[in-house]
């Protein structure tokens, strides 16, 4: 089981997110627990009115809202009865037992799932504290409720239930609440997990689970307030469908609040750039790709996607790595020059040109070397007269023997200092 705990500022946005999800026919209220009458005797707004009014009684909590979703392993059948006791259970041992709170069962993911709303303000108006909650209290209850009632351990199942899939479009209804549906499930998981910089980073991201965030045109009008949309992507990476603003969603992903990511993300994501850089560079030298297409195939392989912006003539003007290990994303240019779409197809190119001189003059792997060893016992140092073959363009780029395939009329002379 893996338990989530989300702090927030609006009960009212954490409660709506799930009577949606009621009404859409996807979830089903299960207790309105501490509530003075049964959770099916109770209307829509007399279940809002209970945490607001708990949650009013403390207005200096101002992050009064507490939304908790208990996720079980693929596979697992869990009677209603159950996990109505495993969600009394959890939220006993984590100190909201006392709490008014409703549990929601939602039927939209792979895996089956609880959602918890309530608020961080108990009855008696003192502020319930939340800090270190998750390491202090969470993790304990969940441990004991999998060994209770035999669930899969956090450890072993945790990847799987969080698996990203990418949004069908074909199956995607036209209409405002399926495709808020298959863009937030996106969202939810993209926006947490990985570590970009910029807007251009993150559609690079989105793009592959068909779903990308548009600004619009510079003299639209949700250009100059600065909104930005969402929309889904077709299999060939055209938008179709609604668009749909960024406050119509549970976590309201705007422009302000991912450009206070970018920074961090960037700090980040630095560590890692180095071995992404290595990655790319192996890959080169290994698998000799002939184009950027062939060279994203290989990058497959050690979980690295490279997405390529192309112009209406077919010639690319930009590369964006993701690194599917770290959850990093560069830009090519944050990477340097040589990893930018120019410059990484002038390395191609230049290492189909090296590789066709090698097969042209093959090289053998034992050559004489041109300056004698001090010591004739000990091995030369002359990378000439290494056993491993090295390619003609290596040999051609090695500093010491550089001048010796420069012609004699080509070299410049030294010149002599003046003697005062």
């Amino acid at each position: 089981m893996v338990a989530v705990i989300r702090p927030g500022r609006s009960i009212r946005r954490t409660f709506h997110y799930n009577e949606n999800k009621v009404k859409a026919g996807c979830a089903e209220l299960l207790m309105a627990e501490n509530y003075p009458v049964a959770a099916e005797h109770l209307t829509e707004s007399q279940r809002l009115n209970m945490l607001l009014r708990t949650a009013e009684s403390n207005p200096n909590v101002e992050a009064n809202s507490i939304h908790i979703s208990l996720n079980f392993a693929v596979g697992e059948r869990l009677t209603e009865a159950t996990m109505k006791a495993i969600a009394s259970e959890y939220m006993e041992a984590i100190g909201f037992g006392n709490q008014p709170y409703l549990v929601y069962r939602h039927d939209d993911a792979a895996h089956p799932h609880l959602h918890i709303a309530t608020v961080k303000v108990g009855l008696d108006g003192e502020r319930i504290e939340t800090q270190n909650i998750g390491k202090n209290l969470s993790e304990p209850a969940r441990k004991a409720l999998e060994k209770k009632y035999g669930l899969v351990r956090a450890e072993d199942h945790q990847r799987q239930v969080f698996t990203l899939i990418p949004v069908d479009a074909t199956k995607v209804i036209y209409g405002i609440s399926e495709t808020r549906k298959a863009i937030g499930n996106v969202l939810e998981t993209v926006l947490k997990k990985y570590k970009y910089a910029s807007l251009a980073e993150l559609n690079a991201v989105l793009g592959l689970y068909n779903v990308s965030a548009e600004r619009g045109s510079e003299d639209s009008r949700t250009y100059k307030r600065r909104g930005l949309l969402y929309r889904v992507l077709d299999e060939k990476g055209k938008p179709i469908g609604v668009p749909i603003k960024a406050s119509l969603f549970y976590n309201r992903p705007t422009l302000e609040k991912l450009e206070m990511r970018f920074l961090k993300n960037d700090v980040a994501r630095q560590p890692h750039k180095e071995k992404l850089k290595s990655t790319i560079d192996f890959t080169i030298r290994s698998a000799a790709p002939a184009s950027l297409e062939s060279l994203d195939e290989a990058l497959k392989n050690s979980r690295i996607r490279m997405v390529i912006r192309k112009s209406k003539e077919g010639l690319a003007y930009g590369i964006t790595y993701v690194d599917m290990r770290s959850k990093c994303v560069f830009n090519g240019s944050a990477l340097g020059k040589s990893y930018s779409a120019k410059g990484l197809t002038d390395r191609l190119r230049l290492e189909q040109q090296a590789d066709k001189l090698q097969q042209t003059f093959p090289l053998k792997k034992d050559v004489p070397s041109r300056v004698p060893a001090e010591n004739p016992h000990e091995k030369s140092a002359d990378p000439l007269t290494e056993s491993k073959e090295i390619s003609l363009l290596e040999r051609l780029m090695q500093y010491e023997y550089a001048s010796q395939y420069v012609p004699y009329e080509w070299r410049k002379k030294k010149k002599k200092k003046k003697k005062r």
